[in-house]
């Protein structure tokens, strides 16, 4: 078998077959295949497109090129929750052991931000001693003993893929639709969970930012997960403004335990609802999603997904009284406010703007190296479509240096947009991929 053959079959519009596919994904993560010949097959790919079936192949030889995670020690139906990212993007501080508390085992692996914001495990460090680096055998039972672990993701899950993605980013071959939702589902199908939710994000502050590739987007996703024999369903959800109010690590983890204490921003809390009342039924403990939202309100109401936050946080070396008592997270030295410059109605909050605003103060990262400030971000006091009147406060600016914050009230002068007439508002839910 001959490179040179795989991409002149998928340059003339041929599909690729299962060995082919195994090949230049074996060939190229071991160093025996040139960037040069897999930048020319990226290109054919990105031109003449992939069906479901080479989709599928691509998936798993890149989820196969590394560590399969074996969770079948772990009792019941693992699910893994997965967003495609957004400002503001907290869900899984508050859903996970949401579900959790409802019986659904959450064994997740997770990686740290790059970007405007931490990553999951980076918000999670805001509580002191909080650390991922734990073996698997601790990994497994944690997730039997209380029902939730999240670990840093492996250098060795799905290798191919990180190897591919990279040489895809400096070749204008990242967006192909078959190539972005391999690249995802590669990392989720070696995570070794039985059912996987999606929550793919569209608008302003979203990698898909029309709804129909968002929709395209999480149809391939949703098809390859079942290909591969895993319950899989995707929530298509807007991220045309930050969800919630929150923007930056220790603050986001702030609102995520308010929604557990029952008192968390509406946008927020829905999507919970929804999202968690696919993972209960994927994970087998509700038959419909009326069955699910009541246990999901009850495990609010008898705080009991905030005494299993707090077990989580402490089975994995964190400040477990952080949970009762936020103000032990860590808190910026200056809090100052951004007002409103007219009267009239928000019409639109840019959410790329706020991004990266928490980006300049410090809260995310512009490489691979830079250290993350938690404590640093925003908090909005107002969402689109609320009336405000001049010096109204929109935002409050939570930082460690007063001159970013200047730099910061600069770009929020654009990323507020006012007008007179009251803007229709969008739905948070657009759409479900089952």
């Amino acid at each position: 078998m001959r490179m040179y053959d795989i991409i002149k079959k998928k340059r003339d519009g041929g599909a690729l077959d299962r060995e082919e596919i195994y090949y230049f994904v074996h060939k190229y993560s071991t160093g025996q295949i040139p960037d040069y010949q897999v930048s020319a097959l990226m290109m054919a790919i990105y031109f003449k497109g992939m069906n479901e079936e080479e989709t599928l192949n691509l998936t798993m030889a890149m989820a196969e090129s590394g560590e399969m995670l074996d969770l079948s020690e772990i009792h019941g139906i693992k699910v893994d929750k997965h967003s495609t990212g957004g400002v503001g993007d907290k869900t899984s501080l508050a859903l996970v052991p949401m579900a959790a508390a409802c019986g659904v085992p959450i064994a997740k692996m997770s990686g740290r931000g790059l970007g405007h914001t931490g990553g999951t495990i980076d918000k999670l460090e805001s509580f002191s001693g909080f650390h991922t680096e734990i073996p698997t055998d601790r990994f497994i039972e944690n997730v039997n003993k209380i029902g939730i672990a999240i670990m840093g993701q492996s250098a060795n899950l799905a290798p191919a893929d990180k190897k591919l993605y990279a040489l895809r980013d400096v070749t204008a071959t990242v967006d192909n639709m078959s190539l972005i939702a391999s690249s995802i589902m590669s990392k989720k199908l070696a995570a070794g969970a039985d059912a996987i939710v999606l929550d793919v994000k569209t608008g302003s502050g979203a990698f898909m930012k029309r709804e129909e590739d968002a929709f395209a987007l999480a149809e391939e996703m949703v098809k390859i997960g079942k290909n591969a024999g895993r319950k899989t369903i995707a929530i298509i959800s807007d991220m045309d403004q930050p969800l919630g109010y929150a923007v930056g690590n220790a603050l986001e983890v702030k609102e995520a335990i308010s929604a557990l204490q029952g008192e968390g921003p509406d946008d927020f809390w829905e999507l919970c609802i929804k999202l968690g009342s696919y993972m209960l039924i994927a994970g087998g403990v509700a038959e419909n999603e009326k069955a699910a939202e009541r246990k999901l309100n009850q495990v609010i109401k008898d705080k009991s997904a905030l005494k299993k936050l707090a077990e989580f946080v402490a089975a994995q070396g964190g400040d477990a009284e952080a949970v009762y008592e936020t103000k032990r997270l860590p808190q910026a030295s200056y809090t100052e406010t951004f007002t409103a410059a007219r009267d009239g109605y928000i019409h639109q909050i840019n959410c790329e703007e706020i991004g990266h605003c928490c980006l300049l103060l410090g809260g995310g990262r512009e490489t691979k190296e830079s250290e993350i400030d938690l404590s640093v971000g925003l908090v909005l006091a107002k969402k689109t479509g609320a009336l405000v009147k001049k010096g109204d406060i929109l935002a409050h600016i939570h930082t460690n240096d007063r001159e970013k914050s200047k730099e910061v009230m600069a770009i929020l002068q654009g990323a507020f947009v006012i007008s007179h007439k009251k803007p229709p508002i969008r739905p948070l839910i657009r759409g479900i991929i089952k």
